[in-house]
């Protein structure tokens, strides 16, 4: 036997010890011959088996022995064996009893000796450590069963009747079968409710409180069931049902899913129980409890008498039997037990086929092109990868999604490996592992604490616990630890985040043999080497290989979500103590926190903070490891994203990822999304999947010189945060902190002393902040430096879209937009040279009135600028940091060098991509809206010779205004001459459409002006006052439409709010919307390391807050807009077959097709403002919330019909004209 299979330790023995290949040194000694095995299952008593044991020790020192035969015939000249006490084994048997090695031979190795015998206590140990951790495997086992019978299965049954035949049965002989029983107590069911009042009953009005804690109840039932704790379950049902006022919260769902529990697992006396609850309670059996009940009756084969008794119940109560296989969500095995019960009663019953209804097809006149049947002339474009490339791609996705998490180097400068580090470094590794351990024990704890608190009916949090295994908790625990800043986190933002991160790791499906074989069939759709039949769009040909839909998963309660998390965070409090020798040396040798609960006021609010140690940020720090840990789905896909299908199948492999974002906890949007026709919302599905399914690669020669500066004290001007070093410090001597207590120290200099500390600490914490968002996008871009990779997209509730990566997407500022380009390369083709120039000139701010051809004049006029700029960034001219978005402006100098220096510029194939940017696009769809010609001429919905600039205009307005206010004395007019131009008031003439509110705007106005050197500042707050109202005033005499239509849907929400409703709409393309702002709700978690009070917005039991709905409105309105322009462009684009991108208003493609796309993009606006989006607004709101006969007698109602009514009367602008608009996006 070779050494390498003993080089295993302890753990290998069995494996070592089986025979395998060809015969070695033992099978000649004769230890082995025919005795050992592989394990095979035994009968043999008790008796035989402790002498069979001792046998196995007594071979196994013969093998021992035998090594050391081995290694003495090799020349070593002296092995001692440590004696091992092993019984005596009987004579009988066919092996001979252990013999004593002989000991002793000239030129003894005692280090040798000594190593062996090492290594035997070694081994020794390792096997007492096992058995060990088997005992207390066993004795958790022991407990656990124990624990379990004390759960209480038996009903509490409030009504005598039922009680006393719960007791009869109970106690009846074996003539009357549980079966029996159900028969009998369905027959005697009360009339089914009505749907709304078996899914809630007695839950509205004053009471409608209930919903949250009932949303508690449904996701405590549904962890206990994935946990396989279904008894816990039961319990805790029967202990609600037991008293009235908790039962009020039980609802007909609740109790399927308890009894669908015990139908899975053929416990038919326990559903039984719960459908004598279920009567008890005044409810009715509906589907699902019937199909619980059959599957039971199919799994246990019980005789067909009961069925049909059952399915005679189930006729008289209205159920249609097809409706179980039709309307029940069943997986397969459920589905044949089921089918196997009916058929006992039925046998010739054949289970209905899934309706095979046609494909359903969107029907808005504004995608009839895009569903409409397949145009030969249609060209999807494909990916530059091959099949098996994609394949590969796929499987290394896959890895990373199952294993949750995902590490990556740092880009942090690496230290010197000096003393000091590398013994920070074991220290570190020393702690952590004394850590694990700790929170080991702390979890166990916490476990057995919340399970004795399940024990007594209380919604513990014990099943929540139990969705990970403790080795992913800890680990999550670890990770956090690790990446919690110096200055600590509220409490209330760390309980959140780590209650979210359990929900969504629990998520986790596990069907990847399937979805691997689908996936790959997919990919035919998309690979550069294979052919499909007929070319589709990705959901359509996802949808064809038979997708089964994804179970969608309910939000866990806000309230829910945050006390796991302040648990996990308050075990991590007590497990993570250190030594005390690391913050004072001298101290005596005691543990000492890691983690402290400290307060600290935040604005004007007092709140909680976890806060390290400085001696532990202190030893992080030295030790620098160079490791970052994310989880999967912050972090881009490394293959295509799955198409979306519904409003939760889509983006990740195996992570269930929501169609549209909210708050958590809120559920109105994704209710809203499900009644809504699938087919409507095909539309967004496929933008979505198209956004996504854009291949990404890293810019790495930006990259490499981001780096650098990064590492080299950043650059704040360019956008490279500067390290923690370069941070204000504290003011020292008699400015320092403790200055405030001398007494000669006048309070009006204490005030400016804590003014100034609090001014150096806010600038630090943002320092800090921008480090880390800096070090996570620049470390990701380096691990996906020579990997392509992917962004799926979700969207907002207003239908804007976004990627799901938070870290790294083409989102971000110009920094992160630079670090980006396409992965699949275009010729540039006769004119694409011009419009990578032309983007240039865009990108520097230069020539903004000037034309697209003077803009091209002017790149070739600077030709020498940009080359030096792309050779020598850091060394040259430096041109390109002049530039407004520098970053972006260098990629595009290096990209401009590339194609000018190549022979064929037409040729050259550009991965760059070029944007083509909205003129201020809220108010050319106000505009368009209004038919407002004036205000169209201003932001370029005309045609035009130049490009306008809405704010120069506006600029030019408000010095007007100030000139005559200056001439009448106002001394704030006079002391602004000069000082009034584009910049001033470019970012609230932007977000005035967006709802900005006057105090908004006068805050903008204000930073502007502190930005101007030579303004007096003592005149900021004045001047910052005086321009804003100078501002609002002008954008009324220049866009007096558009203020029209800001002010009627801003009415029509008060109104609406002042009903008692939420403001909801429909999109063009039938993206159902609603505002998600009520009032706060709040709830109070007690206990631990302090009360937390969690409020919520998203209360849809709370009443509307009237202010955020009808100031919210108009923008959100005007974004579901321009979202609807963007998904038709983005549609029109993929079926020309163009790489097409956006962001928001700003459109991204190669810069061969920016003419192209240019023209969808014009197209597509003119037929989104060609509908009567207004009259159709009216029309729906009228329907929604006027036409319910109980409320028409309302004032506010009666109100809201005549403001409905009066909708604003549009100009005469010619939208045609649109089309003709060069500088309309440009």
């Amino acid at each position: 036997m070779s050494a390498v299979r003993w080089g295993r330790g302890a753990a290998g023995f069995g494996r070592a010890l089986w025979p395998a290949g060809p015969p070695g040194l033992l099978a000649e000694e004769g230890a082995l011959g025919g005795v050992w095995g592989r394990k095979r299952s035994s009968t043999a008593s008790p008796c035989e088996q402790d002498r069979r044991k001792d046998w196995g020790h007594a071979e196994l020192l013969e093998v021992l022995k035998a090594r050391v035969r081995q290694l003495q015939a090799e020349g070593v000249a002296e092995v001692t064996v440590k004696r091992v006490a092993v019984p005596r084994a009987p004579e009988a048997g066919g092996a001979q009893p252990a013999r004593q090695a002989k000991a002793g031979a000239e030129g003894a190795a005692p280090a040798l000796s000594s190593r062996w015998a090492q290594k035997l206590d070694n081994d020794q140990r390792l096997m007492e450590k096992r058995k060990q951790r088997l005992e207390g495997k066993l004795q958790k086992h022991v407990e656990k069963v124990a624990w379990q019978k004390q759960l209480r299965l038996e009903p509490r049954l409030l009504s005598r009747k039922l009680a006393s035949q719960l007791q009869h049965w109970e106690q009846g002989t074996p003539r009357s079968p549980w079966e029996e029983q159900l028969a009998q107590l369905l027959q005697e069911a009360p009339q089914r409710l009505g749907g709304k009042a078996a899914a809630a009953p007695a839950v509205r009005g004053p009471e409608s409180r209930l919903e949250g804690q009932q949303q508690r109840l449904l996701s405590f039932f549904e962890c206990c069931l994935l946990t396989g704790h279904l008894p816990l379950a039961h319990h805790v049902l029967v202990t609600h049902h037991s008293k009235s006022q908790q039962r009020r919260l039980l609802t007909l769902s609740m109790y399927n899913m308890v009894m669908l529990g015990w139908a899975r697992q053929g416990s038919f006396k326990e559903l039984t129980y719960v459908f004598f609850m279920l009567k008890d309670a005044g409810l009715a059996p509906d589907l699902r409890s019937y199909a619980a009940a059959l599957q039971c009756m199919g799994r246990l084969d019980q005789d067909a008498g009961t069925i049909r008794r059952c399915l005679k119940q189930m006729a008289q109560d209205g159920l249609q039997l097809q409706g179980l296989f039709t309307a029940v969500p069943l997986g397969a095995e459920e589905r044949a037990e089921l089918l196997r019960a009916v058929r006992k009663a039925k046998p010739s019953f054949t289970p209905p086929r899934l309706p095979v209804s046609p494909p359903q097809v969107n029907t808005s006149p504004l995608l009839r092109d895009i569903y409409a049947k397949q145009d030969p002339a249609v060209s999807y474009p494909r990916l530059h990868l091959s099949l098996k490339e994609l394949q590969g791609l796929f499987r290394r996705q896959l890895r990373v999604e199952m294993a949750t998490t995902i590490t990556v180097e740092s880009v942090e400068k690496v230290p010197l490996l000096t003393k000091e580090v590398l013994h920070a470094r074991k220290t570190l590794a020393g702690l952590r592992s004394r850590w694990k351990t700790a929170l080991y024990q702390e979890l166990q704890e916490t476990k057995e604490s919340e399970a004795h608190a399940a024990q007594e009916g209380r919604l513990s949090l014990f099943p929540y616990l139990c969705l990970l295994s403790e080795k992913e908790v800890v680990g999550m625990l670890l990770q956090t630890l690790q990446a919690l800043p110096a200055q600590g986190e509220s409490l209330l933002f760390l309980a959140h985040e780590l209650g979210l991160r359990v929900f969504k790791r629990k998520q986790l499906r596990n069907e990847v043999q399937e979805l691997e074989q689908r996936y790959s069939e997919y990919l035919h759709l998309l690979a550069s080497d294979t052919q499909v039949e007929e070319p589709c769009l990705p959901r359509q040909r996802w949808e064809a290989l038979g997708e089964t839909e994804a179970p969608h998963e309910q939000p866990w309660p806000t309230s829910v979500v945050v006390q796991l998390g302040k648990q996990l965070a308050e075990v991590l409090v007590r497990a993570a103590r250190m030594p005390s020798s690391l913050a004072a040396p001298r101290s005596p040798a005691t543990l000492i926190p890691v983690l402290y609960h400290v307060y600290s006021f935040r604005s004007f609010r007092q709140i909680g903070i976890l806060k390290p140690h400085p001696a532990f940020t202190q030893l992080l720090e030295t030790a620098a490891e160079r490791t970052l840990t994310f989880e999967s789905t912050d972090v881009p896909m490394l293959c295509p994203p799955l198409p979306w299908t519904s409003p939760h199948s889509g983006a990740f492999l195996l992570s269930p990822t929501k169609m549209m974002r909210s708050v958590e906890g809120s559920q109105q949007h994704q209710l809203l999304l499900e009644r809504c026709p699938p087919a409507e919302l095909h539309g967004a599905l496929d933008a979505l999947t198209q956004l996504g399914n854009c291949a990404w690669r890293v810019n790495g020669r930006v990259l490499d010189l981001v780096l650098e500066l990064f590492n080299d004290k950043g650059c704040p001007r360019l956008g490279v945060p500067a390290p923690p070093s370069e941070a204000p410090r504290p003011p020292e001597g008699r400015q320092a902190p403790k200055g405030c207590l001398l007494p000669e120290v006048s309070p009006a200099e204490k005030a400016e002393m804590r003014r100034e500390l609090a001014r150096r600490l806010k600038v630090a914490r943002e320092m800090q902040s921008l480090r880390a968002d800096a070090l996570y996008r620049l470390s990701l871009a380096q691990h996906l430096r020579h990997c392509v990779f992917w962004l799926p997209h979700n969207m907002d509730f207003r239908g804007r879209t976004y990627p799901c990566s938070p870290h790294f997407n083409h989102l971000g500022s110009d920094l992160a937009r630079a670090l980006l380009e396409f992965a699949q390369g275009r010729p540039l083709g006769p004119h694409g040279l011009n419009w990578l120039k032309i983007h240039l000139v865009n990108l520097t701010g230069l020539k903004k009135r000037e034309s697209l051809e003077a803009r091209r004049d002017y790149a070739d006029e600077l030709m020498e600028d940009i080359l030096d700029s792309a050779d020598r960034p850091m060394t040259g001219r430096k041109w390109w940091m002049e530039a407004d978005e520098p970053w972006q402006a260098l990629a595009c100098c290096m990209e401009v060098a590339r194609a000018v220096r190549a022979p064929d510029p037409t040729a050259y194939v550009s991965h760059f991509p070029v944007h083509q940017d909205g003129s201020c696009n809220g108010l050319q769809h106000y505009a368009a809206l209004g038919r407002d010609g004036a205000g169209a001429a201003s932001v370029n919905l005309l045609p035009s010779d130049l490009p306008q600039d809405v704010y120069s205009e506006v600029a030019a307005q408000v010095e007007v205004f100030r000139r005559q206010d200056a001439e009448q004395g106002v001394r704030v007019a006079q002391m602004l001459e000069g000082f009034i131009g584009r910049k001033v008031v470019k970012q609230t003439v932007m977000t005035v459409v967006y709802g900005v509110t006057r105090y908004g705007g006068r805050l903008q106005i204000e930073k502007r002006l502190r930005e101007i050197h030579d303004f007096p500042q003592d005149f900021v707050w004045e001047a910052s006052h005086y321009l804003v109202r100078q501002v609002f005033n002008s954008l009324q005499e220049m866009f007096s439409g558009t203020r029209s239509i800001q002010r009627w849907l801003t009415e029509s929400a008060r109104l609406i709010s002042h009903t008692g409703s939420a403001v909801e709409w429909v999109t063009p393309l039938g993206i159902p919307i609603v505002q998600p702002y009520h009032r706060d709700s709040k709830v109070m978690i007690k206990g631990g390391l302090q009360s937390l009070t969690v409020s919520s917005s998203v209360d849809t039991s709370q009443k509307p807050n009237t202010l955020k709905q009808k100031n919210g409105f108009p923008p959100n309105f005007i974004h579901s807009l321009d979202s609807s322009h963007m998904i038709l462009t983005a549609l029109h684009c993929y079926r020309k077959g163009l790489t097409f991108v956006s962001v928001h208003d700003c459109f991204w493609t190669h810069a061969a097709d920016v003419a192209v796309m240019n023209q969808v993009c014009r197209e597509q606006f003119v037929r989104l403002h060609s509908q009567p989006i207004l009259h159709n607004l009216s029309r729906f709101l009228i329907k929604r919330f006027c036409s319910d006969p109980r409320t028409s007698k309302s004032v506010w109602v009666s109100r809201l019909m005549d403001t409905l009514l009066s909708v604003p009367k549009a100009g005469t602008f010619n939208l045609e004209q649109v089309k003709r608009s060069t500088y309309f996006f440009s």
